[in-house]
């Protein structure tokens, strides 16, 4: 049995994450920034119990330090993160360079890389200096996107900070594999979130399915089971790695 914190879990991929641990006999403590509605929910349907719930801002590095703190003491030890929680682009948050004030797209750049990157970062520092303090082993996951990969024109700070996510990972799976601690990314492609329910109705909803030759988009549970992999036991070669999860609809060199 492990203590995994999952960020970002009151729903979509982080639920879907959460829940998957938690069937698996781990205690998950249940990160959530504003909507603890939500975030009970998942603790509901968590099989098992010892799970809790953990609230914190990750753009405050004063957070990201008892978001840690807390889930280590409540779970008596983290052994997996992961760094699921973002800001995702939305029509509030779109910044086309042609098109957007440069006050506004100083906020965008702002907002996500504050959650997106140093929120991540500095969380996985707090949690792998426990880790290192213990002397066990652990397993960081990073939820990053396709859109570090193919780019995202109309929220180029998300691309760049999922592209930053993912260097993150690469150069911290060198640095902490003397520890005993593995480092991954997954780069999912669309997903079929509650958050991406009126993308995916009518004529848009088509046009996002084509993007894959399997004629569908991804699926939250997909993506937790790529974690799950990653986060096990057997996945510690597997540290460096970026796993892409879209259904081909980006193919990489």
């Amino acid at each position: 049995m492990r203590g995994v914190l999952v960020t970002g879990a009151s729903r979509g991929i982080g639920r879907a994450t959460a829940v998957e641990f938690a069937r698996r006999g781990d205690r998950v403590a249940v990160h959530y920034g504003q909507n603890r509605e939500e975030a009970e929910k998942t603790v509901a349907v968590l099989p098992g119990t010892g799970h809790v719930l953990v609230r914190g801002d990750l753009a405050d590095p004063e957070a990201a330090q008892r978001i840690a703190d807390v889930a280590e003491r409540e779970l008596g030890g983290v052994d997996v993160l992961v760094n699921n929680a973002g800001v995702a682009p939305s029509p509030a948050n779109r910044h086309p360079l042609a098109k957007v004030s440069y006050v506004d797209w100083q906020r965008s750049w702002r907002e996500m890389i504050d959650v997106n990157l140093l929120g991540a970062a500095n969380l996985t520092y707090c949690v792998t200096r426990h880790l290192i303090a213990r002397g066990a082993w652990g397993r960081i996951v990073n939820i990053g996107s396709r859109g570090a990969f193919r780019g995202e024109p109309d929220h180029p700070a998300y691309g760049a900070t999922k592209a930053a996510l993912h260097a993150f990972g690469q150069s911290l799976a060198v640095s902490l594999a003397p520890h005993g601690i593995a480092v991954a990314s997954v780069a999912p492609g669309f997903i079929a979130t509650e958050r991406q329910a009126g993308k995916l109705a009518g004529a848009s909803g088509e046009a996002l399915r084509g993007q894959s030759p399997f004629g569908r988009v991804g699926t939250p549970e997909e993506v937790a089971a790529a974690v799950l992999y990653l986060a096990s036991p057997e996945a510690a070669w597997a540290s460096g790695t970026i796993l892409d999860l879209n259904g081909a609809s980006h193919l990489r060199t």
